[in-house]
């Protein structure tokens, strides 16, 4: 056997004839082995007469599918598992390091990843397998890495053999590395714009990348680019709003010219920032003109609403200068808005108050929106006698304008119909209507402007509930009790949308 057989073979011929306890009632054990570098199965059968014949299988086919569905099994799995950690955050540093920390520890001995140029240097995160992510930053030229230039700009990657790793530069190897014996640079692709870059590096003491590691490395950089590029879209985005709303958050406007202003705002939805209602306070723009309150509802929610909302407010305040004209100012809104791309309309109400000795005088006026209400001192609530039509809608804007004085202690309320028809209460579905906000105003009589409008907003809560409910908001205009009077933050615009 020895001289006509592989030594395989006849080691597993010599090995049946000698009686195995392990070779019970499942038969001879299959035996494998190379014959001119193929891969066979030897399966034994056993003769009555102790013959024993063998059958040789080419398994040479089978075994290399089975082992290339084992890794493309495992390199699914990794890419699913990869995407997941990716997609699980939308901060962009989580995602560098990720991307790092996972191309080091699957495909290679080190990684590399090079975001596009922030002035002249390069922003880098590399990470040794098993090792942490470290972020760094190099006065570089991509250049000087074969390909990477290229692939920071989006081109396809240069293949691996072109590649000279003895050509690689210093920056490029992390500390304690050695030297290169095979490196990888591909693109990071993004949304539109490369996300930047992916470079792989191995040992000189290890194998190099084949053709379809380098394959399996680009579908990885495209999942990796992708979670960059929406993380980075979602910051810059982030950052565009932030400084959007900063412009949009309530100044600490306690007292003005003499007179205490409160607002507060509630979203229809808790995760929204911005919707339909909004109200602004002006300070006078000269010494004996009033001050300018505006509350206004416009017609529908979220950001189509905010939009309209953000025209509406920048018309009002380059009308700043007619701000006791409350009917030329209507008018020349409603043509502005007229005269837009815009279909929705709103309501609103215009509030003058100046400080008159210790009192406040006020003029009204509503265009389309529920009345201001007026609490005296004394506990009873007033509505204050203005109506006019809707801005927006039709070519001509009527209302009619109501003057006011306040006493020391006495407010006035201006608000959103959200509150009044806000659904909640013991059965569910009630509407919370303009008769239980007056019991409740009745209750708030003498009380400071930011003390009424906490109270109002936490009756109205605690009534919805967990229910729907349009967006809530109030402004309180009081005449403050103290003589001793002081202007906070006086001299600047007031604002806040919602």
């Amino acid at each position: 056997m020895a001289d006509a057989v592989p030594s395989w073979l006849a080691s597993a011929h010599a090995a049946l004839r000698v009686p195995r306890q392990d070779d019970g009632g499942d038969g001879p054990a299959v035996r494998c082995g190379t014959v001119d570098d193929r891969l066979f199965e030897a399966h034994p059968t056993v003769e009555d007469g102790g013959t024993v014949l063998w059958w040789l299988v080419d398994a040479t086919d089978r075994r290399l599918a089975e082992e290339a569905l084992r890794k493309e099994r495992a390199r699914t799995a990794f890419l699913g598992k990869a995407s997941n950690l990716l997609l699980s955050s939308l901060n962009l540093d989580r995602c560098t390091h990720v991307t790092a920390q996972m191309a080091a520890e699957h495909l290679a001995d080190a990684a590399l990843v090079v975001a596009p140029m922030r002035g002249n240097r390069l922003p880098i995160v590399s990470c040794l397998r098993d090792g942490t992510p470290v972020e760094s930053s190099a006065a570089v030229d991509p250049e000087t890495v074969p390909g990477l230039a290229e692939a920071l700009q989006g081109f396809p990657p240069v293949p691996t053999r072109w590649v000279e790793p003895s050509t690689v530069p210093d920056w490029v190897l992390p500390e304690g590395f050695g030297p290169a014996g095979s490196i990888v640079v591909t693109p990071l692709p993004g949304h539109g714009v490369p996300a930047g870059a992916l470079i792989l590096l191995r040992r000189a003491d290890g194998e190099g990348f084949t053709p379809e590691e380098e394959v399996f490395a680009r579908l990885f950089a495209a999942r990796a680019g992708a979670a960059m590029s929406a993380a980075r879209l979602y910051a810059d985005q982030s950052a565009i709003t932030d400084v959007l709303m900063r412009e949009l958050l309530p100044p600490a406007l306690h007292q003005v010219s003499g007179v205490d202003f409160a607002g507060g705002y509630r979203p229809s939805e808790d995760h929204e920032r911005i919707g339909g209602d909004f109200y602004d306070v002006h300070p006078a723009i000269a010494d004996g003109a009033p001050s300018l309150v505006v509350l206004g509802d416009v017609c529908g929610k979220g950001l189509e609403a905010a939009v309209l909302t953000g025209k509406i407010r920048n018309t009002l305040h380059a009308l700043l200068p007619l701000a006791d004209d409350h009917q030329r100012m209507l008018g020349l809104l409603n043509m502005a808005l007229l005269n837009s791309h815009h279909t929705r309309f709103a309501t609103l109400v215009l509030a003058s108050a100046v400080r008159d000795g210790g009192s406040v005088r006020m003029r009204v006026t509503s265009a389309g929106h529920p009345a201001p209400l007026v609490v005296r001192a004394t506990g009873e609530v007033e509505e204050a006698d203005t109506r006019g039509t809707l801005i927006g809608a039709i070519p001509e804007v009527r209302a009619e304008t109501a003057e006011l004085s306040l006493a020391p202690g006495e407010t006035c309320v201006l608000y959103t119909d959200g509150f009044t028809e806000a659904r909640g209460g013991p059965m569910g579905d009630v509407m919370f209507g303009e008769e239980r906000l007056r019991r409740v105003l009745t209750e708030c009589a003498g009380m400071p402007a930011e003390s009424i409008v906490e109270r109002v907003q936490m009756v109205a809560a605690h009534w919805v509930g967990k229910g729907r409910h349009d967006d809530m908001a109030v402004v309180v205009v009081s005449a403050p009790r103290n003589h001793h009077l002081s202007a906070v933050n006086g001299h600047t615009r007031g604002r806040f949308t919602a």
